[in-house]
């Protein structure tokens, strides 16, 4: 995979002593800050934010997990093969007791992945698991899932924390969790706990983990301070305050994330009722002067709904007005504004969600100045404002354009969404044959920019600080960060 950001990115380099301090030092454990909230953290049932996500994976194994890197591997799963046709998953379970003496068997992992599977419906990720014909149990350690048609991304899907098993009171890690006050206090599980053979010195090899979901601000100011090792969830709306504290080079890392920056189109009213009007929004924006205030190295912008470079991109949809300059598609979409407003007497004036942060400050900045350039006034309000456009920024599942078109669908998106392009993505996942799924996602990609319900930007942005000393931590693709290799003692 192409990676995201330059490895070169500097920020102020001032105090390096200061930055090399460490929270952990001296008590063993390693204390995390994800910008969030205490409520997400702790959250319960299956919509979770990013925060309440990784508590989660950490507390409650799925049939395989993501690693550090962001590949999947063995969880209560020990293996699994994949038949010829590419619609069959049969896993191997681990074999081992719970306290209570209880043994984990396939037909609770069936009952509990069925429960989970009928919760996620009218959810996008149900959408993406609509593939799953049925789960059996075919004898006391084997599970099998059984799929309409192939989906090579089931088990990325499978490894997500919503699909981690519930199966009574019993905890299958591997972590165990207890809450003190506003911070979660982690404990890896022993391997025999989890079903593996046991390993001699074990607590000499693990550290607990403390995590905390705190702002933006307060994060970087504790990294800055000492008193957090590693700051995960950062975003583009958060980046400036990387810059604020004393933080030495190499700290801040950035994930090569695939997934969906840009602004949905919220109302079809006015101006933006015509297709060709909201097209003009999209062609007149130069993408790469959008994020040169905030010097990144090796971002990638795109024109496309779905993320170019996806292992199934056939090439059949290419990058959007190719053949024109940026002053040659603004002359055309001013040309579309000036005709409007002729025609109704009015000025064009939208209202643009944002989140809070110093980065959409800078954003917004940026927007309002480029639009302003073909005679659209922007005004900014707030995420849960009544608005024409807002920012989405999501980091894909995935590798799949059915998780990029799914992400519209009109049962679960607050944007424009087109019934047309839904039957195509319907049609692409009932289809049997490869090609001809990758035929119907181009086809429904090509449909959904024509509809122009949505302004592609570029990648997401995810960052991350990190001291030198943490184990267990890797930039990858998903912006996951598993809290279990966390607590690898440092060599």
């Amino acid at each position: 995979m192409r990676p995201l950001f330059a490895s070169s990115f500097l920020i102020a380099p001032l105090l390096m002593a200061l930055a090399a301090c460490s929270a952990s030092e001296g008590d063993g454990v390693t204390d995390v800050a994800i910008i969030g909230t205490q409520q997400g953290l702790f959250a319960d049932g299956l919509r979770l934010p990013f925060e309440g996500q990784h508590l989660r994976a950490a507390t409650r194994q799925g049939l395989v997990a993501l690693d550090e890197q962001g590949q999947v591997v063995p969880a209560i799963a020990e293996r699994w093969i994949v038949t010829d046709d590419g619609e069959s998953y049969i896993f191997r379970i681990r074999e081992f007791d719970f306290p209570d003496g209880d043994r984990l068997t396939a037909q609770a992992v069936r009952a509990s992945l069925n429960r989970t599977l009928a919760a996620l419906e009218g959810t996008t990720m149900g959408l993406d698991l609509a593939k799953i014909r049925d789960v059996r149990a075919m004898t006391g350690r084997v599970v099998e899932i059984r799929l309409n048609s192939p989906m090579p991304d089931l088990l990325q899907l499978l490894a997500q924390p919503e699909m981690g098993l519930v199966l009574g009171e019993a905890e299958v890690g591997p972590m165990r969790f207890a809450r003190d006050g506003a911070a979660a206090d982690l404990t890896p599980l022993r391997p025999e706990e989890r079903g593996l053979p046991q390993q001699p010195d074990w607590e000499e090899a693990v550290n607990p983990v403390r995590v905390y979901a705190v702002d933006a601000r307060e994060a970087t100011d504790g990294f800055s301070s000492g008193r957090y090792d590693l700051v995960l969830n950062g975003r583009l709306v958060d980046l400036p305050l990387a810059d604020i504290g004393a933080l030495a080079r190499g700290t801040i890392r950035f994930d090569a994330a695939r997934g969906l920056f840009g602004l949905d189109i919220r109302r079809a009213t006015g101006f933006l009722s015509a297709p060709t009007n909201r097209e003009a929004l999209s062609m007149a924006l130069d993408r790469p002067a959008l994020i040169e205030p905030f010097n990144i190295g090796g971002w990638i912008p795109t024109t496309r709904v779905v993320a170019p470079g996806l292992p199934n991109d056939d090439g059949s949809v290419p990058e959007r007005w190719i053949a024109l300059s940026i002053e040659e598609r603004r002359a055309e979409a001013a040309r579309r504004v000036a005709a409007w407003e002729a025609q109704n007497d009015a000025e064009v004036s939208l209202r643009l969600a944002l989140p809070e942060g110093p980065g959409s400050d800078i954003l917004f900045d940026e927007l309002a100045g480029q639009y302003g350039e073909i005679g659209v006034a922007l005004e900014r309000v707030g995420m849960e404002d009544r608005s024409d456009l807002a920012l989405r920024d999501r980091v894909a599942r995935y590798a799949g354009a059915r998780w990029f078109l799914n992400q519209f669908n009109c049962a679960v998106s607050r944007a424009l969404c087109s019934p047309d392009v839904d039957f195509l993505v319907e049609l692409a996942a009932e289809s049997r044959d490869p090609a001809e799924q990758v035929s119907y996602l181009a086809e429904a990609e090509t449909a959904f920019a024509a509809f122009n319900g949505y302004i592609p930007i570029g990648a997401p942005i995810r960052w991350s600080l990190a001291r030198a000393e943490v184990v267990g931590f890797s930039e990858n693709p998903w912006n996951f960060h598993p809290l279990f290799p966390l607590s690898r003692a440092p060599m």
